[in-house]
């Protein structure tokens, strides 16, 4: 077997270790806003489903997983750059999200929560009148501008 010979490596993987809190690494993550609906995927390959903690306490959801590599006795590392241990990524959560609905799904590696927009924070039509005549309806997006 032929490999490349990276001396550094080793205190690029301490440094990292070092820099992030407690040990936990960082999870990548995209949000997006789709119809009424926040999307957040998170990277989480290799990891058992079993290991993944969600929790949201106030306005902060928090995600936590393991990954981890049982060796056998007689096992030769030859290379291991693959991140092992806790991974964790907290998300603080507006005020316009209904934290009492949220929902994961864990499939190919990458955890999917949705959270969904509150009722409250939806644009709602206000009726407008003046002098007691109903001139229409504007949405209440449209009242504040």
């Amino acid at each position: 077997m032929s490999m490349r010979f990276e001396p550094f490596s080793e205190f690029d993987r301490i440094t990292q270790e070092l820099l992030t809190q407690r040990g936990a690494r960082p999870i990548p993550v995209d949000a997006y806003l789709r119809d009424d609906e926040l999307k957040v995927h998170l990277d989480l390959p290799g990891v058992d489903p079993g290991s993944i903690e969600l929790t949201v306490e106030k306005d902060a959801l928090t995600v936590r997983a393991t990954r981890a590599w049982t060796r056998a006795e007689h096992d030769e590392i030859q290379m291991m750059e693959r991140p092992e241990g806790e991974f964790s990524r907290q998300l603080i959560l507006g005020d316009s999200l209904d934290r009492e609905h949220i929902t994961a799904t864990y499939e190919d590696g990458v955890l999917t929560v949705t959270v969904p927009v509150a009722e409250t924070a939806k644009p709602r039509r206000v009726e407008v009148s003046r002098g007691g005549v109903v001139l229409g309806d504007v949405t209440a997006a449209s009242v504040a501008a």
